[in-house]
């Protein structure tokens, strides 16, 4: 299907290439889609369809899947690129908040519901939202033009089935900074990552903190355990149903302390044993041989991502132990890149974890709440960025010469 293609600055594109709507990664062949996904675990095929499969996301829960696939017109079903998509009739598990978006708009008569979702549901995990072949043949549409069509494609859905907005959330900057040469919104939020800077084990890693810092973490590690604590990583065929079962009752824990909504059910842990079993790091905590708290980890290419945690009672230090210190034993020993631990906590920067900017791209169909939304996100990243600077003042990280 030959045909031209609007963009969001006016501009057309004519490219032989045939734009699909999927309802469901069913629909979609896994090892296709991975050669667009590349190395983050969040974006893989498996992941994805087991919170399909296991009814995490679907239309009943608010997360209508609507992926785009990009196809060759030459060589048929051979997939160039992609993006998961979702159409929302609520904000919830986006981490990117727009509530106040919605409430003004609703507020003004309009109709702020159902939208359009690019991103991992559940899942603040920055990454890739335009899924690119990395083997693109000569005479295909390069990077650039696939990357266009995928944003049009996302805009043109949301226009035709009269859907409020688009939001791109947890984008990388790159295609951040091609969104806004399209005319989308720009917006930056906050995270906490660490840094491997080559240690060969904690101590290194402790080496590079300035003394009281460095005692500080020690003493934390030691509370952890007290009690008689063991703490265990498991990934791969070490994960039996037993400990899903366990984290289950975990994460549930967690969700009703927050009186928050329980977004991933058991199937889909299950699932996510079953087919990513080699990309899981759970670390679990046991008192007398019985599992008493853990932490969900996924395994990338270059990276640890912290996803959840929980616990049946309150333990000192656990959480510290479980979900950052024993994250970065396993990213140094596997000589990953960083660890990722996920939305919020300004509390992770004393524990070596510090402020990182991420990105997100917002369209929105009508001006009357364009216009206000623009002016928001343009003050919002200035307070960011300020933030980011007076947060990395406190950096627990040796300044020259000190101890």
């Amino acid at each position: 299907m030959k045909e031209a293609t609007a963009l969001p600055d006016g501009r057309e594109r004519d490219d032989a290439i045939k734009l699909t709507v999927a309802k469901g990664m069913g629909d979609l062949p896994a090892a296709q889609w991975d050669a667009c996904a590349g190395g983050n675990p969040t974006l893989r095929h498996a992941f994805l369809s087991a919170l399909e499969d296991s009814g995490t996301t679907t239309a009943e829960t608010g997360w209508m899947p609507r992926h785009l696939a990009i196809w060759s017109e030459a060589e048929p079903g051979r997939l160039l690129a992609a993006a998961p998509l979702y159409v929302k009739n609520h904000s919830y598990g986006e981490y990117v908040f727009d509530w106040g978006w919605a409430d003004a708009y609703e507020r003004a008569g309009g109709r702020y519901y159902p939208k359009l979702q690019c991103s991992v549901p559940f899942t603040p995990v920055p990454g890739r939202r335009l899924l690119l072949r990395s083997d693109l043949k000569p005479g295909e549409p390069d990077a650039r033009d696939l990357s266009d069509a995928l944003l049009a494609g996302m805009v043109q859905l949301g226009d035709q089935n009269k859907l409020s907005s688009l939001h791109v959330t947890f984008c990388e900057k790159a295609e951040w900074d091609l969104g806004g040469e399209m005319g989308l919104m720009r917006r930056k939020g906050l995270q906490y990552h660490w840094r491997n800077q080559g240690y060969e084990d904690f101590d290194g890693f402790l080496a590079a903190l300035a003394s009281r810092k460095r005692k500080n973490l020690r003493k934390e590690r030691e509370r952890a355990r007290a009690g008689g604590i063991e703490i265990k990583r498991l990934t791969g065929a070490e994960l039996k149903p037993g400990h899903w079962d366990a984290f289950h009752r975990f994460y549930l824990s967690t969700v009703d302390k927050k009186w928050a909504q329980a977004y991933l059910n058991r199937e889909f842990f299950q699932l996510l044993g079953e087919r990513m079993a080699d990309s899981v790091l759970l670390v679990m905590a046991e008192m007398d041989g019985h599992p008493v708290a853990g932490a969900l980890n996924l395994i990338g290419e270059d990276a640890l991502y912290g996803r959840n945690w929980g616990a049946l009672a309150e333990f000192d230090n656990l959480h510290f132990e479980c979900c950052y210190y024993q994250a970065i034993e396993f990213a140094i020993e596997r000589g990953l890149a960083r660890v990722e631990a996920g939305a919020q906590g300004e509390h992770k920067i004393r524990r070596g974890y510090l402020p990182v900017e991420t990105y997100s791209l917002h369209w929105i169909a009508d001006p009357a709440l364009a216009e206000p939304v623009a002016n928001f996100v343009e003050r919002e990243a200035e307070s960011i960025e300020e933030d980011a600077r007076l947060l990395m003042e406190h950096s627990p990280y040796r300044q020259t010469g000190e101890s």
